[in-house]
């Protein structure tokens, strides 16, 4: 699958519509189902196992996304199925009054992966340069008044861009995925939440409040991705409307992405090898 095509292009200026939020591409829901996405969690788990064990690198995901465009359900269709103890899963939400008496990304350092491990980021840093600017939230917090002013955003920008270069640079990827879903098919998502009372709990009253701000959120994510999609740390676009091929894209990147690391599992050498042959002997002479 070439995946390259929902890659947010680094140093070129996008518009968010030329990304569709469904494609004609696509696989059918049925082979999908039955077939594509089970042989890419097929290699997606022993290649994540082989990360796990070797302990050399871990891997930052990011996912953003308005409401109900499917971010925890790409957690467990995809993620959830991995070895647990290689898997760090965090949600950030509004930040609380100790997280506020920090610096902004103080409070994203919880989510960072072991060496070793997958960390998903549901939410991440990224809402620090989203919601306060579509609310306008900065005055409110303890952020010193010379720091507020027009060009904020953008030394915000740098600031990830250097983040997450660190951590690429101390052994930790970073693969961002954008899930990109149409204002019609949000609604009928949220419709579909809050008429079944088996998804009733899924559903938020804020949800539809947001709905309000939707042309302002599209604007702030086409800034962010023109921003901050760059080589050490690429944005992808995802056609989110198309449910089950946006959770096969995100396994063929990440299967991708860990061909890259190459991990291996560990090769006992040495005085070690000697050891586990003599632990061999005296467990089958127990027999």
């Amino acid at each position: 699958m070439n995946t390259d095509k929902y890659a947010v292009q680094k140093d070129k200026k996008i518009k968010l519509a030329d990304y569709p939020t469904t494609t004609q591409d696509k696989y059918s829901e049925k082979e999908l189902k039955e077939k594509l996405i089970p042989e890419s969690l097929e290699k997606l788990k022993k290649l994540h196992m082989k990360l796990h064990a070797q302990e050399e690198k871990g891997i930052v995901v990011v996912l953003q996304a308005m409401d109900a465009a499917g971010k925890d359900e790409a957690i467990t269709y995809i993620f959830s199925t991995l070895t647990a103890q290689g898997l760090k899963t965090t949600s950030f939400k509004k930040p609380s009054e100790t997280e506020l008496a920090h610096d902004y990304l103080w409070r994203f350092r919880e989510g960072m992966p072991a060496r070793g491990q997958i960390g998903i980021l549901n939410r991440s840093y990224y809402e620090e340069v989203i919601a306060p600017r579509v609310h306008d939230l900065l005055g409110e917090t303890p952020l010193p008044d010379e720091l507020i002013d027009e060009n904020i955003w953008n030394v915000r920008y740098r600031q990830i861009n250097d983040f997450e270069r660190y951590m690429v640079e101390n052994g930790f990827p970073v693969v961002k995925f954008f899930f990109n879903m149409s204002f019609g098919e949000q609604r009928r998502r949220l419709l579909e939440r809050m008429k079944n009372p088996e998804k009733n709990w899924e559903f938020s009253f804020n949800d539809v409040k947001e709905r309000k701000h939707w042309d302002g959120y599209q604007g702030i994510f086409e800034d962010l991705l023109n921003n901050t999609s760059t080589e050490h740390a690429p944005w992808y676009a995802l056609p989110a409307d198309d449910e089950w091929f946006t959770r096969y894209i995100v396994s063929e990147v990440m299967i991708k992405m860990l061909q890259k690391i190459n991990p291996h599992y560990p090769e006992i050498k040495g005085e070690e090898k000697v050891e586990l042959k003599k632990a061999i002997r005296q467990l089958e002479e127990e027999e």
